[in-house]
């Protein structure tokens, strides 16, 4: 693992979009041999983030959606049930999971979701992480390769089917909060994701402010318990751009934010709106209200 953390810093830096602390301080947390829980609402670059930094090192990154479904069986492998019935227990039949896999590879076991997954699945993890090993019944101990890190992920506003953490998994984690990042950097990512080489440059420009502003108005709106994240911008500007130049633009603005917002926005359970209704509001502060606050006299 690469120990030059300014340099391979700058290296990555050159694929993303902003986000030089985050990478900065996660590189320095892996490099000291630290496991680390990246905690911020999707569409934050957490899997981006990560896939970069795995990518430039050459470390393999084994990938676990958290959810209730991910016991500890299926977190560390099983023994094939045909082989054992023929040859019973034994080490060659075992089949790792993906903790066990991460560990023998020396990979970044990333699991999404952390909080989703149930306490006793993640207590099968303390040992990993404290001691970079595990015991496997009837098949012996697996020792990790140096680079095995454990990075988990979560969405600090979602608190259904979540699991509260132990303090005992807070003890051998590290943590770093991933925030949305600001308007020129949403912008670059929507250039980056979204491009539309046959719509006149300068249209180009202003639908992706537009679509920036309005999807990040909705993280702000009083109605909204949780906005959309950059990845509703990137939607709206490719949905508008089909939508261009045939329609009026702001009305294939606000078409496009319907279709490409309102099922990422969650709004507050005391609400009796709806999510268009929500939509509409933003829309109009921005194309009704603001130019004509903006006009002369």
């Amino acid at each position: 693992m690469d120990a030059d953390i300014a340099g391979t810093g700058e290296r990555i830096a050159a694929h993303l979009v902003g986000r030089e602390r985050e990478l900065r301080l996660t590189l320095a947390a892996v490099a000291a041999g630290r496991d680390i829980l990246l905690e911020g609402p999707p569409g934050t670059s957490k899997s981006t983030l990560l896939r970069a930094i795995t990518a430039e090192w050459g470390i393999p990154l084994v990938l676990v959606e958290g959810n209730a479904d991910l016991t500890p069986a299926k977190l560390l492998g099983h023994h094939n049930p045909a082989r054992v019935l023929r040859e019973d227990y034994s080490a060659d039949n075992f089949v790792a999971g993906p903790l066990v896999e991460a560990m023998e590879k020396g990979a970044f076991l990333y699991i999404e979701e952390f909080n989703r997954a149930p306490e006793d699945t993640l207590n099968t993890l303390l040992t990993a992480m404290a001691e970079r090993e595990v015991s496997i019944p009837r098949a012996g101990r697996v020792t990790a390769l140096d680079t095995f890190r454990v990075i988990g992920s979560m969405n600090p506003y979602d608190n259904v089917g979540t699991t509260r953490l132990s303090t005992s998994v807070h003890d051998r984690m590290c943590r770093l909060a991933v925030t949305y990042q600001d308007s020129l950097a949403e912008q670059g990512i929507v250039e980056l994701r979204a491009p539309l080489p046959s719509l006149d440059a300068a249209l180009y420009q202003r639908l992706v402010a537009d679509a920036v502003a309005v999807t990040r108005a909705t993280r702000e709106h009083p109605d909204v318990r949780q906005g959309s994240s950059v990845r509703g911008a990137i939607d709206l500007t490719l949905i508008a751009g089909q939508l261009l130049p045939v329609s009026d633009y702001p009305e294939a603005v606000y078409d496009a934010m319907v279709v490409a917002l309102s099922g990422r926005i969650f709004l507050d359970e005391t609400v009796e709106r709806t999510a268009e209704a929500v939509l509409r509001e933003i829309w109009e502060d921005r194309f009704v209200l603001g130019p004509r606050a903006a006009a002369p006299g």
